[in-house]
């Protein structure tokens, strides 16, 4: 009988905001997905560590992802990371995926997951905190209150229009581009507020566009909404 596959996400980056349901989950089950090239350098990792010194005990399975938008680079890259799954679920063993903040929001791992349910194994996804909910809690603000609208952004596609948009606007993935976001912020009147590493060692908050660096980490997480009347 072939292993079941758990998505699994660990929130933003505070070990303590990690469900009682993922440490339990990691507990229980033998191998451990973890996404990059070098298990201790990986961010999920250290976060999981933080809350289960144990975790080195586990079988841990190093996963590359890749940040490029290359369609074959990455399909080449999903298909390596499934089949590094693929052979422990077919010794009938659950594996552990983990994943940055929600595995439902922008996450890598969701692409293997899709990938090895299609070629008929079984897996289920289990939530975590995302981060844009933690850096609004870090910021003290609402997302959206009322009949606001929200919207999740993801800033290296364009960002133009979407900032016209009404309601509260998550950017994500700023990262080399935060000169051009802050300048679009100005021209659309928006009012935003930063969140660089949310729950990670260096975190750092910026309460308005002005205090935002341009060259802020790819843990950065705006959130912008139009100015109040």
């Amino acid at each position: 009988m072939s292993g079941i596959l758990y998505g699994l996400g660990v929130g933003p980056g505070d070990p303590e905001l990690l469900t009682l349901k993922a440490l339990r989950l990691i507990r229980e089950n033998p191998v451990i997905a973890v996404p990059g090239n070098d298990i201790k350098a990986s961010v999920a990792y250290q976060i999981v560590k933080g809350a289960y010194p144990k975790l080195d005990e586990k079988e841990l399975i190093p996963v590359a992802m890749p940040m490029t938008k290359d369609r074959e680079l990455l399909e080449k890259s999903h298909e390596e990371a499934a089949d590094r799954v693929e052979e422990c679920l077919q010794k009938g063993q659950n594996v552990v995926f983990l994943t940055l903040g929600d595995p439902t929001v922008y996450s890598t791992g969701i692409y293997i997951y899709k990938r090895l349910k299609k070629m008929g194994y079984q897996g289920e996804i289990f939530s975590g905190i995302p981060s844009f909910c933690a850096a609004a809690a870090r910021l003290e603000i609402s997302l959206v209150e009322n009949r606001q609208e929200l919207h999740v952004l993801p800033v290296s596609y364009g960002i133009e229009e979407k900032l016209k948009l009404p309601g509260t606007k998550v950017l994500m993935k700023t990262g080399k581009k935060m000169e051009k976001v802050k300048a679009v912020l100005k021209e659309e009147g928006q009012q935003a507020k930063m969140v660089m590493n949310c729950g990670m060692d260096g975190e750092k908050i910026y309460k308005c566009t002005e205090e935002i660096p341009e060259d802020a980490g790819y843990f950065s997480i705006v959130i912008a909404k139009e100015k109040e009347k």
